[in-house]
């Protein structure tokens, strides 16, 4: 990918600006668009004067904006769309509106410019499905669509069946991404992300907020892995028309997270749980389990995580620590 030029939607986000550190190391050339709605500046402060690096505040929303950037581009790595779940059950219109039409408009650029897409979708896709570890073809198992629980996953599926639909139809080489529970330096809390949560509240000794019974359980990427599986399928023309799950098989309830980031961090905070209800919304449903099979992307392009999840948990400890985020003392 060295000599290519790549537009980043969502670029100043946690992973985007982590992808760009990756592409511009590569050689290539990186423009970002954000609309810093959940992305930050201080992510790419440190691009500011790179020679191949360009950032463009806007929206991905604004066609005439779009129309431009792609036109120059080899290839847009899309990962601009509302995250989190505190965000997407607080404003579920601005993210409908965020992931749907703004994956629409994205693509109908490529189209018009016959430009390769990478669409970063979630395991959210999978629903209530608890079988484990999931492939790529397994069945979505959702609740009401009138849960906005729901909204995010119907939305990410939207943006899969378009970007599937464009490859098929009109011949634009896509390729989906489907992200489980990708953490790092960069990351905050702000959007109901766990560890960088954890990771805050131990460090200044507050309560550890678990919510539900802590029973359920996920596996956490390192971004650094997340991001080079990336460039590897956007780099591939067999990964066109194809998805893939990209995560770690390391699975952990969460309620045993909050106990390893307390015994990692030296805290002496204690856990606390609170209710779904209080934390979301009334009826908010979660689910039980999120095990990625992943054979599929190591099939194409060799993907094994290359960190297991203390590493990944000390990674965060120290931003952290680096940011002034310290224990109280006791």
């Amino acid at each position: 990918m060295s000599k290519s030029h790549y537009l980043i939607t969502g670029g100043a986000g946690f992973i985007g600006s982590h992808l760009s550190d990756l592409l511009l190391s590569q050689g290539a050339q990186v423009t970002v668009i954000d609309d810093f709605s959940t992305g930050r500046l201080e992510n790419v402060a440190h691009l500011d004067g790179h020679a191949n690096f360009h950032l463009v505040t806007g929206s991905i929303l604004n066609e005439i904006l779009m129309d431009k950037l792609v036109e120059r581009v080899d290839g847009v790595l899309h990962l601009a769309a509302a995250v989190g779940v505190d965000l997407i059950v607080k404003k579920p219109l601005q993210s409908l509106a965020t992931n749907i039409r703004g994956s629409e408009v994205v693509l109908e650029m490529a189209y018009r410019y016959r430009k390769k897409v990478l669409i970063t979708s979630t395991s959210e896709i999978y629903g209530k499905n608890t079988n484990g570890p999931l492939k790529e073809d397994e069945d979505r198992i959702l609740g009401s669509p009138l849960k906005s629980r729901w909204s995010y996953s119907t939305a990410k599926a939207i943006d899969e069946i378009l970007a599937y639909t464009y490859w098929k139809e009109k011949g634009i080489p896509t390729v989906i991404l489907r992200l489980f529970n990708t953490v790092g330096p960069r990351q905050t809390g702000a959007y109901g992300m766990v560890i960088p949560r954890f990771v805050q509240q131990a460090l200044r000794g507050e309560p550890m907020t678990v919510y539900g019974n802590g029973k359920q359980s996920r596996c956490f990427l390192h971004v650094k892995d997340a991001i080079h599986a990336m460039t590897a399928l956007m780099d591939l023309p067999a990964a066109a028309g194809e998805a893939f799950n990209i995560g770690s098989q390391e699975e952990v309830t969460i309620e045993g997270l909050a106990q390893r980031v307390i015994e990692l961090t030296g805290s002496h905070s204690k856990i606390s749980y609170l209710p779904y209800d209080e934390a979301y919304e009334e009826g908010f449903e979660d689910m039980a389990r999120r095990l990625p099979d992943t054979s599929k992307a190591k099939r194409f392009v060799g993907f094994v995580p290359s960190m297991k999840l203390n590493d990944i948990l000390t990674s965060v400890i120290e931003y952290y620590k680096n940011r002034g985020v310290y224990t109280v003392p006791l």
